[in-house]
C-alpha cells in the first residue's frame, strides 16, 4: 500500500511522468512491489492474486508490443552478409519504453486489486486521493496567479502551457477530474457524515475551480458528464435506504431528485462564477469557445485525419507503441510538415499504435469496467458504493476528456485512473461488515417484506 501511495504522489509530481528519467523511477518502484509482493507470498505461504478480468486487455497490450519487437528478414543468398533486420514496430526504440510502463502499470493496478482488502484500506486510499487532489489544486492555482509560464517556480517548458506539475493544462484537468470524483461520488450518495460534508464539499469546489481555471474545454465538458453521471446514480444510491411502501420511496425520490438540481445548480453556479472572476475573459471566452474561433478544432481535424491514414496503413496490429511521432510524418496531411507526438484522441492513438487488436483490448476493458462497476452499486455498504459511483463517474469523465486530448498516455494519469477502476470493480472485501449487519437487523425488524428486497453485490475474488 505504502509503495502505491508514493507511486501516486511522485509520479504526479515528477511532471506527470512524462520524462525518461522519472519513467525509470516508476518502474524500479514496480519492482519494489513485485519484491515485497514476493516476500508478502513467501511469509504467508500463499501468493495472493486477483481474477478481476480487467488485468486481461493491459496484458493483452503488452503482448502485442513485444510481438511488434520481433524481428523479421531475410539472409542473402551466400549467407555471408546479412540483409538488415526489422520489426513491426516502426519505432522499436519507443516500444521499448511502452513496454515498462504498461508492465508497471500493470503491476500497481493488480497490486491494488489485491492490497486493498478491507474497508479501512479503503478509506484510506479515499482520503489520500481526496487529500492529494485538494492539495494539488491549492498550489496549482498558486502556480497559476504567481507565475503561469513556469512550473514549481523553476522551469519554463519549451511547448505546451503549464499547470500544476504538468506540462499541459489538459492533463491537469484530467487529474482533477479523477480526484474530484471520488469525495464527489461519496457526496452523492450520502456517505459522509454531516459535520464533515462542507468540508468535503469546499474540498470538491476548489478542485473543479482548478479544473475551470485551466480554460480546457474538454476538461469542462467531461466534468459536467461526469456531474450529470452522478445525478443518475445518485437515486439509486438513496433509494436503498428508504422504507417499504411505494409512498414513502416515491417521497423519497423526489426529495431526492430536488437536492440533486438544488446541489447541480450550486456547483455549475460556483464553476461558471470561478471561471469568470479568476480566469477572467480569456477564461470564459475559451470555454464558450470565442478563442481561436478561425480554428475550433485547434488543429486536432488535421491529426485525426492523419491518423487514419496510420490506421489504413497498419490495421491489425498497428504501427507500434508509441511510434505514432515517427508514423505520423508519412500520413501527414501538411506533407511531413509538422512533428507530432501524440494524435490528441487516445481512441485514435491506441488503433494507430496497436491496431484493430488494441482497439478491441480497449473496448473489452470499457466495457468490463462498467459491467463490473455497476454490479458493485448493488452493495448494501453505503460508503463502498458511494467509492463505487464516483470512481466510474471518474473514469468516465477521463474516458471522454480522451476524445479530445492524450490523457491517458500520461503516466500518472494512466495510473490514477487505473486505481480508480480498481476502487470501483474490488469485491465485497472492503465492504464494512458491521454496518451491513447493523443495517440488516433494522431492516429485518421492519418486517420480512423489506429484509430480503436488497440485491448483493458480485463476488470476485
Amino acid at each position: 500500500m505504502l509503495a502505491l501511495c508514493l507511486a501516486l504522489v511522485l509520479s504526479t509530481l515528477a511532471f506527470g511522468t512524462v520524462h525518461t528519467w522519472a519513467l525509470m523511477f516508476f518502474a524500479a518502484g514496480a519492482v519494489v512491489v513485485v519484491a515485497l509482493w514476493a516476500m508478502d507470498a513467501w511469509r504467508t505461504r500463499r501468493l495472493r492474486l486477483s481474477r478481476n478480468l480487467l488485468q486481461l486487455p493491459l496484458a493483452g497490450l503488452i503482448i502485442i508490443g513485444l510481438i511488434q519487437l520481433l524481428p523479421y528478414g531475410q539472409t542473402n543468398a551466400d549467407g555471408l552478409q546479412p540483409a538488415p533486420v526489422h520489426a513491426l514496430s516502426l519505432d522499436p526504440y519507443s516500444t521499448r519504453f511502452v513496454l515498462v510502463q504498461l508492465a508497471s502499470l500493470l503491476v500497481y493496478f493488480a497490486a491494488a486489486l489485491v492490497f486493498i482488502d478491507s474497508p479501512a484500506r479503503l478509506r484510506f486510499i479515499v482520503r489520500l486521493v481526496t487529500i492529494f487532489g485538494f492539495l494539488l489544486a491549492v498550489f496549482s492555482l498558486m502556480q497559476h496567479f504567481a507565475n503561469p509560464d513556469q512550473i514549481y517556480w523553476l522551469r519554463t517548458p519549451y511547448q505546451g502551457h503549464p499547470f500544476g506539475p504538468f506540462i499541459n493544462e489538459h492533463h491537469f484537468a484530467t487529474c482533477m477530474e479523477l480526484t474530484l470524483a471520488l469525495p464527489l461520488g461519496l457526496l452523492f450518495a450520502g456517505a459522509i457524515e454531516r459535520e464533515q460534508r462542507v468540508l468535503y464539499l469546499f474540498a470538491i469546489v476548489l478542485m473543479a475551480l482548478a479544473l475551470v481555471v485551466t480554460g480546457s474545454r474538454g476538461g469542462i465538458l467531461s466534468l459536467a458528464v461526469e456531474v450529470l453521471f452522478l445525478f443518475a446514480l445518485g437515486g439509486a444510491a438513496r433509494r436503498r435506504e428508504h422504507g417499504d411502501t411505494e409512498a414513502t420511496v416515491g417521497r423519497a425520490r423526489m426529495r431526492a431528485a430536488l437536492v440533486r438540481m438544488g446541489l447541480g445548480f450550486v456547483f455549475v453556479l460556483a464553476l461558471l462564477s470561478g471561471a469568470l472572476f479568476f480566469g477572467g475573459e480569456q477564461a470564459l471566452g475559451r470555454l464558450v469557445g470565442t478563442v481561436n474561433a478561425d480554428d475550433p478544432t485547434s488543429g486536432r481535424a488535421q491529426f485525426w485525419q492523419g491518423a487514419f491514414g496510420v490506421i489504413k496503413a497498419h490495421p491489425i496490429l498497428g504501427a507500434g507503441l508509441g511510434a505514432f511521432g515517427v508514423t505520423y510524418t508519412r500520413y501527414d496531411p501538411l506533407n511531413g510538415a509538422m512533428r507530432l507526438e501524440q494524435a490528441h484522441n487516445d481512441y485514435l492513438q491506441i488503433v494507430a499504435d496497436a491496431g484493430l487488436v488494441g482497439g478491441v483490448l480497449a473496448l473489452v476493458f470499457v466495457v468490463a469496467l462498467f459491467r463490473q462497476g455497476f454490479a458493485r452499486l448493488e452493495a448494501r455498504d453505503k460508503f463502498r458504493r458511494g467509492v463505487a459511483a464516483g470512481a466510474l463517474a471518474g473514469c468516465g469523465a477521463a474516458l471522454v476528456h480522451s476524445f479530445f486530448d492524450f490523457p491517458l498516455h500520461i503516466t500518472s494519469i494512466a495510473l490514477l485512473f487505473l486505481l480508480l477502476a480498481a476502487l470501483a470493480t474490488t469485491d465485497r472485501r472492503v465492504e464494512d461488515e458491521s454496518q451491513t449487519r447493523r443495517r440488516h437487523r433494522r431492516r429485518s425488524r421492519r418486517g420480512p417484506e423489506t429484509s430480503g428486497a436488497l440485491p448483493t453485490g458480485t463476488v470476485q475474488s
